[in-house]
């Protein structure tokens, strides 16, 4: 049986990136390595649509998040944390970690943050350093407003925007340099279609600044020796040779694609999904803006999610992700990123519907994989 990987990371890996990390390995201290991480440095700076250097490390997108913490605050430095799912969570957990104090704006899981909440808060508080969110937050499948919320921490000297793109960045437009980013965060097992080890990082130079005053302890995740070696094309601690090999292969393809196809082939799948749901009477979990980067279903009550997930996997070797803490169970997390493609999206609509009517769900057999193939077939 075929594995199918629509989990939102892991994602499916391209076959021809499997290859190129599975030539022999080379050394990190050579003139081979350099021309590579040379042309990945270029690279990630086309998809983060920055001028600005976007850092590689050899740790998961919580590293990334880690790092962005630490290089810019200091002990007891007040944050707006923007807590709206799993991930927003995390967020508060790490500054909390590190000894900040922090406020949290609390937004009901399914919806998006409001710019004018975030705009208030930090204007009835001028002790807050940083306001940290997700652009989207993969636990329930919301796009968080970043272009309006950088916008807000812009116009503050006094405050950067600390953002999660770790399900954003080459899923939709997140204009780091044009919106006034101040930190962005990825990683590599997400749109970047590689497995999970690496994690990238950019700071404006209004971050820099906030750098040069911050007190929190770092080592290994501090980015100013990474920059002085990045800009001798290599890293200050041994890196994850291996998967850089294939960053820069997924780079390549990237290019080739170009950064607007790449956003309207995510947002394209993603709502061929969403309506292809609608279509037989699911009820998305999203109740705001959704992000293209996956698509969260409530699955039917008098069956749950854990059903179809478990179905999905014995029959058509499909994997979906569940709901986390409060929509596990009831909801399950269908991925648009990685090597999926419009084929690999009607065959999960069709299992899809497959499933549910083994599981006993009354519906319109078929509608969905009618909905989904009209979408995707429309030029």
């Amino acid at each position: 049986m075929k594995n199918y990987v629509f989990t939102p990371g892991p994602v499916a890996v391209p076959s021809e990136v499997l290859l190129e990390m599975a030539k022999p390995i080379i050394h990190h201290r050579t003139k081979e390595f350099e021309a590579i991480f040379a042309e990945v440095r270029e690279g990630l700076k086309y998809i983060f649509d920055t001028k600005e250097e976007v850092f590689v490390l050899a740790a998961s997108g919580t590293g990334a998040m880690e790092a962005a913490v630490v290089n810019t605050l200091s002990p007891g430095d007040k944050v707006l944390v923007i807590d709206g799912g799993k991930f927003g969570e995390r967020w508060g957990k790490i500054a909390r970690a590190y000894g900040l104090e922090t406020a949290e704006l609390k937004v009901e899981w399914g919806y998006s943050a409001d710019p004018a909440e975030v705009e208030k808060i930090l204007d009835a508080d001028p002790s807050i350093k940083a306001v940290l969110f997700q652009a989207s937050e993969t636990s329930t499948g919301v796009l968080h407003p970043t272009k309006e919320i950088a916008a807000i921490t812009r116009k503050r000297d006094g405050v950067i925007s600390i953002v999660d793109g770790i399900t954003g960045v080459g899923v939709f437009p997140i204009e780091f340099d044009e919106w006034g980013v101040d930190v962005l965060v990825g990683g590599s097992q997400k749109a970047f279609m590689l497995p999970p080890g690496l994690s990238f990082i950019a700071l404006s130079k209004k971050a820099w600044k906030f750098y040069e005053s911050s007190k929190l302890p770092k080592f290994y995740f501090d980015l100013k020796p990474a920059l002085k070696n990045a800009e001798k094309n290599t890293t200050p601690y041994t890196p994850a040779v291996t998967l850089i090999i294939g960053l820069a292969a997924v780079l390549r393809r990237f290019r080739a694609e170009g950064r607007e196809a790449m956003h309207k082939r995510h947002e394209k799948l993603a709502l061929a999904m969403r309506e292809a749901m609608k279509a037989i009477e699911l009820e998305p979990y999203v109740k705001s803006v959704p992000s293209p980067a996956l698509t969260t279903v409530i699955a039917p009550p008098e069956i749950g999610s854990s059903k179809v997930i478990k179905a999905l996997a014995s029959d058509f070797g499909i994997t979906v992700a569940d709901g986390q803490d409060q929509a596990k169970g009831v909801i399950f997390r269908i991925s648009h990123i990685g090597d999926i493609d419009v084929t690999d999206t009607i065959t999960g609509v069709a299992a899809i519907e497959s499933v549910l009517n083994g599981l006993g769900y009354k519906f319109n057999f078929g509608a969905a994989t009618k909905k989904a193939s009209e979408i995707l077939s429309a030029k």
